[in-house]
This record gives structure tokens, sequence and C-alpha cells, in this order.
């Protein structure tokens, strides 16, 4: 995923300094030093999320005269920064005090014991009112109900196309493709027409992490005649197994990479294949079609590594049709990240101060503007510094009413790693598209329990 940018936040207090005054038996902190630790992903160069944070800091200490607070990223790939931090939490000599949650995992983290419910500091948060209902759901603990984060934005998915090689092939833009067959139609007339680009991008195998879940499967399966019931039932609360929605999702992966309408398979199933994706194929003219997140143009901008002014000309975006253009005739997904306290946090007072500040109505449209992602405060969502900021904030704005959530529950982890696996096999070919879907299920049983399942339709 973000496949896009994607961060994280941790606070470690001090030891506090103990005073033992004469006659008053008191022992208070004289000094409130905090850690900051952030997920940094492998284009190091990118310092957005360090920037931003930078700034909360100066701001937070500025108010808090006596504070201390010291950023350290963590330099990983995604899924081994989401085992590091857990690592972290496990114990009360490691535990950060605030982390930077992907929200499809706090379900998992509460299950696993490492995050504490913030209700009570949320009580005394006028602010909370102005979050949207549906950013409130993602950070709610399936079996109790109570709340574990404070989310600071989200995303929707689509497509960009280079409108520049779209001409060149003589395909005619703005471009709006109803069904999965016209963009694999669009994509084989890419590659007949300009040999030396790659057609299209869809993110595949475990390398990817969630980029080849979401972006490169989910995408797809939400997509079907299924719709929300194509992955987990809710109604039974099972997980869909043996489904024809599933295998039709594999069959398009093995079709982008089977005939070669996708980049090198050795290429696309590297670690840090977003980042060239973003940073190289893209504004280098190299790829025509990407399934992507909102976040894209933060690999373009002013502050970015390599700035591309020319992006706004030269790209253009599609909503992700449906599989057969059946209503609502587009779909999406939808993540985030959210601010949570692990459970053995040392200062949780001060790390939910710290999270107040960052999440203001002024810095949370500052950091969703920065980060070209989706507001989920409503009053943000409104601020002109945000609203204005990127010129395809609307149009993926606008994909909020067809999106789709992945299911929050503490065993999506695996089911979504089961996912990466069949994705990968077809992609090189190692199995067809029902050994994959086998596998899926089978991976899917052992995970969660066979009595957890439910056959999807045929």
């Amino acid at each position: 995923m973000r496949s896009r940018l994607i961060v994280a936040a941790v606070l470690t207090t001090a030891t506090a300094l103990t005073a033992s005054g004469c006659g008053s038996g008191s022992a208070e902190s004289t000094a409130k030093s905090i850690k900051v630790v952030y997920w940094q992903n492998l284009d190091s160069k990118n310092k957005l999320q360090a920037n931003h944070l930078a700034s909360m800091v100066k701001q937070f200490t500025k108010a808090n005269p006596g504070t201390k607070v010291t950023l350290v990223p963590v330099t990983a790939s995604e899924n081994d920064y989401y085992t590091k931090v857990q690592l972290m939490m496990r114990s009360p000599a490691t535990a950060p005090d605030l982390v930077y949650e992907d929200t499809a995992l706090i379900n998992s983290d509460i299950a696993s014991g490492y995050l504490k419910p913030i209700d009570s500091y949320l009580a005394g948060w006028s602010d909370w009112s102005q979050f949207a209902a549906a950013a409130k759901v993602a950070v709610r603990g399936a079996s109790d109900g109570k709340t574990y984060g404070v989310p600071d934005g989200t995303d929707t998915r689509g497509i960009w196309y280079n409108k520049q090689l779209f001409t060149k092939a003589g395909i005619a833009v703005p471009w709006q493709p109803k069904t999965w067959d016209d963009v694999l139609s669009t994509a084989r007339k890419l590659k007949a027409k300009l040999p030396d680009v790659i057609p299209m991008n869809l993110y595949t195998g475990t390398a990817g992490g969630e980029a080849s879940s979401m972006q490169g499967f989910e995408m797809l399966l939400y997509g079907t005649p299924a719709g929300d019931k194509s992955l987990y039932d809710a109604s039974q609360k099972k997980w869909v197994v043996g489904s024809k929605a599933f295998k039709d999702s594999l069959a398009f992966v093995h079709t982008v990479y089977s005939e070669k309408l996708g980049p090198p398979v050795d290429q696309a199933l590297g670690a840090n294949f977003g980042t060239t994706v973003g940073t190289e194929l893209i504004p280098e003219g190299k790829l025509a079609i990407d399934i992507d997140g909102s976040w894209m143009p933060n690999n373009w901008g002013t502050s970015s590594a390599k700035p591309w002014s020319q992006w706004q000309s030269a790209i253009g975006t599609a909503a992700m049709p449906t599989q057969n253009g059946q209503a609502p005739g587009k779909t999406s997904m939808s993540g985030g990240w959210a601010w949570s306290i692990p459970a053995k946090a040392k200062n949780a007072d001060l790390a939910f101060k710290f999270l107040t500040t960052c999440e203001t109505k002024a810095n949370h449209a500052q950091w969703n503007a920065q980060n070209a992602s989706i507001a989920v405060r409503t009053d943000a969502a409104s601020d002109p510094t945000y609203v204005n900021s990127v010129p395809t904030n609307k149009f993926f704005t606008d994909l909020v009413r067809y999106t789709h959530f992945r299911p929050g529950l503490p065993a999506y982890n695996q089911v979504s790693t089961a996912i990466q696996k069949a994705m990968e096999s077809v992609t090189t070919g190692q199995a067809s598209v029902d050994k994959a879907a086998a596998g899926f299920d089978s991976d899917v049983k052992a995970a969660v329990g066979d009595d957890k399942t439910v056959k999807g339709a045929s």
C-alpha cells in the first residue's frame, strides 16, 4: 500500500527523575523526554513525513516547555515495519508510547494485547466529534467496541494513466474503462503500439505486502458481483473461500503477467517496486497504466526527491471499473492509518497530548494536503489548505462513495498474506489459477479454522 508513502510513529518516555522534597514525600517528573519512531520506507530520500513530524515537534515543544521530542526513523519494508513495531510493543522495556498503526492491523494488535483503549482520553477531547463516523469504525475494537486510535486520514485507489502515451498509441483521452475487459484490451493496444513501454502495473506478490493485496487484488475482488461479501461475509461472520469471484480476480492477475502486459516479473516482485513506479517508471514515460492510490502525487511534488512539475498535464485519472460494468460501475479500496497508544506505554498521557497536537483541524488539513490523502475530520475536509492543495484531491475524494474497506479483524493479516502468496504463484506461473485458489482456501482455513469459513458463490 500504499505502494504509495506509508509511515508510522512511536513515542517512548524517559524515566522520570524523582525528587524527594524535605518533609513532602512527593515525587514528580522533572523531565519529559519522548521519542517518535516512524516508518521510513526504502526510499530514504522521501522526507515528507519526517518534515511534517519535525514541524509537529517544534509546535509541541513550544507549547509545552521542558519537553523534548526525538524523531527516530525505522527504515524497512512495510511488512518488516509491522514486525518491528509489534516486537517493540511486547516488552515494557521497549514499548513505544504512540504508534502509527495501519487500521487493518489494529484488531490484530488488540487481540495480541499490544494496544490500550483510549476512550477515557477521547471523552475529554472535544475535537473527537469532528471525525467522520466511518473513520471511527476503523479504529474500534471488533470484540469490545472500545476505541484504540485516532485516524489521521484515509485514501482511495483508482487508475493513473499517461495521456501522452495513450495519444501516441491512438487511444482517446480522457479514458474511463467500463469493465475489466476494457482495461485489458487497452493494455494490449499499448503493448502492440508502444513495445518499449510497460502497458500496466498491477502490484503482486508477498514482497509488495498490502500494495499487492489492496491495489493489486482487492481492487479486483471487491469489484466482482459478490462485492462486500467477496472476502468476508459479515452477516455470517465467516471468511469466504472457494468462490468464483476469487478465481476471476486471480485470472486477471494471471492474464496481466502471462501476456506480459505488466512489468517484468522479477521487477514486479521487488520489495521496493512501488517507489520505482512512482519515481522512475511513471515520470520517465515508461509505464502507461498504474492501478494505485490517491497519494501518488507525493512522488512528484516540490518536496519530493525527484520533483516532476509536468505530471498535472501528462497524467490522467480514471476510476477502476467493476468486473462487468455492473452497478455502481466503479469500485475503490480505502485504508488509512491511526495514532494508537500501546498497552505498555510508559507515558500515555503525554502521548495523547502529542497526538492531539498532530490532529488539530489545521494540522490535520496540512498533513492530508501534503500527503495527498483524504481528510477524515469533517471540518478539515473543507479547509482551503486541503481542498486546493492537490489537483486530484477532488477526484479521489469522490471515489469514497464507491469504496470498500478491508475486514478489520485479527485474522486479516494472515488472510492478506494468503492472497499475496496466491497472486505470486500465478504471476510466476508456478501454479494455475485453480491450484493457487485452492492454496488460498487451505491457508485461510488453517489460519482461522474451517468452521470460520463459508463457500462463496461458484
